[in-house]
């Protein structure tokens, strides 16, 4: 017999007092993250910026970018774990932004759910609001979004948008790279976020690990290192550009090291990076023994402990190391620009890791 009762939104699976709950909750997160071009507070259709204060740029370019984090939710849903992904969404939009000089203004962010958990949602919230912070930029808005027989009641995924600036003649890119720059490489904090779909392949279906395994090469349980949070480097990055002539940046993400190297560098040149120069991080050779992946499927999959490079004239390199020591990032000297000649590729691996 059909329903006697009406139908409601809640009966459908949507709690909107929950969803209120879960904004209240974000609020004091939020607002850690306030530029004074931000107008306004949380709880607006839109997010409001002052864009006066772009008159002190000559010829101001705006960049934006939007990204995810990939099936690495999935590993934060397993562990109960929901106050750090939100760093690594972070990272993955503002230092696309600052590849080509441009300082992250602002991002938005918009996380969908089978059920809302306020608290839960709040620590999402919680950790893009770090991550903002560490980022220089402002959370100006998002989007909370509870779809009810789409996704199981602990499912989500998260996105974001970010908006930043740079100066005309200080955007960075392929056209100021030059024959006998060094390239700079910035260790990452480890996995970051992409290749997780290998990664879960490997240590959950071919080795079968579980999440609460103690790995001793880490020192931590394997769930500890695969939610280590992306590291952001725009404010590096940004400081970079103020003490040392930086001719481009690149930002290690899906594609690996040789593949998003190659996307900054001009036709005419190529990029060698010699492994050697550094020893790839313990995780990265318990996803290529366990699962038996080639080097070169890690490569193109992995960032293999470079999260971000720089590429800079020879006679900055003394001082760009200097700045990136003095704020406590880990960088070194991995490679060179030179004419492209008989290289196909734009940028290549060579030698072997060190151990």
């Amino acid at each position: 017999m059909p329903e006697t009762t009406g139908a409601s939104y809640a009966a459908a699976g949507v709690d909107i007092e929950a969803g209120d709950r879960a904004v209240e909750l974000m609020k004091e997160w939020v607002k850690k993250t306030k530029r004074p071009e931000v107008l306004g507070g949380l709880g607006g259709f839109a997010g409001l910026f002052d864009a006066s204060a772009l008159k002190r740029y000559e010829r101001p370019l705006l960049a934006s970018a939007t990204d995810g984090v990939g099936t690495k939710v999935d590993l934060a849903r397993k562990m109960g774990v929901y106050d750090t992904i939100g760093h690594d969404l972070v990272g993955m939009v503002v230092d696309d932004l600052v590849v080509c000089g441009a300082e992250p203004l602002f991002m938005t962010d918009y996380i969908c759910v089978g059920k809302v958990h306020p608290e839960r949602v709040a620590a999402i919230v919680k950790g893009i609001a770090e991550g903002c912070v560490l980022a220089g930029c402002a959370l100006v808005g998002g989007e909370t979004a509870e779809h009810p027989g789409l996704l199981g009641p602990d499912d989500f995924d998260v996105a974001g948008a970010g908006t930043g600036v740079v100066e005309y003649d200080q955007l960075l890119g392929a056209d100021r790279i030059r024959e006998g720059d060094a390239v700079i490489a910035m260790a990452s904090s480890g996995l970051h976020s992409n290749g997780y779909s290998l990664v879960r392949h490997v240590v959950f279906d071919r080795a079968r690990m579980t999440l609460d395994q103690h790995v001793e090469e880490f020192g931590r349980t394997l769930g500890e290192e695969l939610l280590e949070p992306t590291k952001i480097y725009s404010l590096d990055c940004l400081a970079l550009t103020r003490t040392a002539e930086v001719h481009g940046f690149s930002h290690i993400t899906g594609g690996g090291l040789a593949n998003n190297l190659a996307r900054v560098i001009p036709d005419h040149l190529h990029a060698t990076v010699d492994r050697s120069t550094w020893t790839p991080g313990a995780v990265f050779d318990l996803v290529g023994t366990a699962g038996n992946v080639e080097q070169l499927e890690l490569e193109k999959t992995l960032n293999m402990g470079v999260g971000m490079m720089a590429i800079v004239p020879e006679v900055s390199v003394d001082v760009a190391l200097q700045t990136l020591a003095d704020r406590g990032v880990d960088a070194w000297v991995a490679g060179e620009i030179l004419e492209r000649g008989d290289h196909r590729d734009g940028a290549a691996l060579t030698g072997t890791y060190s151990h």
